[in-house]
């Protein structure tokens, strides 16, 4: 069985005008459902992993895409959510969720078929650093105890792996050698997460990391000496999971006009 996962993250949608002056979080989100949609690829779930913002124009823009693709939705705390508010405005779109607890930290489970997608809530109140606590990871390693049929990946927010970003040092998830303790040996397959704003790929206890692109904006992960800058980028991530494995795709959002398009059967027909 082959799943595919539309991947967002750092959405950051404001419900008016611009976000720092110039970013357009909300444009980005609808260009990336639009792509989505127009591509006619077969969706199991659309992830969305933190940092999501004004949840009533999130739940109306992914929600009506999410019934047209007749995918689930999978949602994850970030450090700018705000968990009674996420709880509330997200209902709708969390309604295949199975929670673990109605209130504290949204983790929670989502089946797409066989694919057991688990969220985690990395988010510390009031706080941009990511951190779990004992009971989150009693509770996942509970979860996993039991395989799913075509395994499962798990969605948080802060990523678990280092970021070339000298902001990360002092805000990404604290002891993710925890996390990496309760992964080992379990069905897990991918773990998929954000905050970063920046596309960048590692492991955890073996087990593939991927970190999603803002569809806000870019982090610059190679600015001038001393400065840390945004890039007006933004991008979301297909993730297509089969037996041979995972592969996550960058899928960069523009503006400019196409540099060439093709009919797809009549490129492969002169190519063969």
């Amino acid at each position: 069985m082959t799943y595919t996962l539309i991947h967002l993250t750092d959405v950051h949608v404001v419900p008016e005008g611009p976000l720092h002056g110039s970013a357009d979080p909300v444009g980005a989100l609808r260009a990336a459902l639009a792509a989505v949609l127009a591509s006619g690829v077969d969706v199991s779930a659309v992830v969305l992993s933190g940092d999501l913002a004004s949840y009533r124009l999130l739940a109306e823009a992914v929600g009506e895409a999410a019934r047209a693709l007749g995918a689930v939705v999978v949602t994850a705390m970030g450090n700018h959510d705000e968990r009674a508010a996420f709880r509330a405005g997200l209902a709708g779109l969390n309604a295949a969720a199975r929670p673990r607890a109605v209130e504290g930290p949204w983790d929670a489970v989502t089946m797409a078929g066989g694919l057991r997608l688990v969220a985690l809530d990395t988010s510390a109140p009031g706080r941009h650093h990511g951190e779990l606590d004992d009971d989150q990871l009693a509770w996942l390693a509970d979860t996993l105890a039991t395989p799913a049929p075509d395994g499962s990946v798990l969605v948080l927010h802060h990523p678990p792996i280092p970021s070339v970003l000298p902001l990360m040092d002092g805000i990404g998830l604290r002891e993710p050698e925890r996390l990496a303790r309760v992964l080992a040996g379990t069905d897990v397959r991918l773990v998929l997460a954000g905050h970063t704003h920046s596309a960048s790929a590692g492991t955890l206890a073996g087990i593939p990391v991927w970190v999603g692109p803002g569809s806000a904006y870019a982090a610059d992960t190679m600015p001038p000496a001393g400065r840390t800058r945004a890039l007006p980028l933004q991008a979301f991530t297909r993730v297509d999971l089969g037996p041979s494995g995972a592969l996550a795709t960058l899928v960069p959002l523009s503006a400019a006009p196409p540099v060439y398009e093709l009919d797809t059967e009549v490129l492969l027909s002169h190519i063969g």
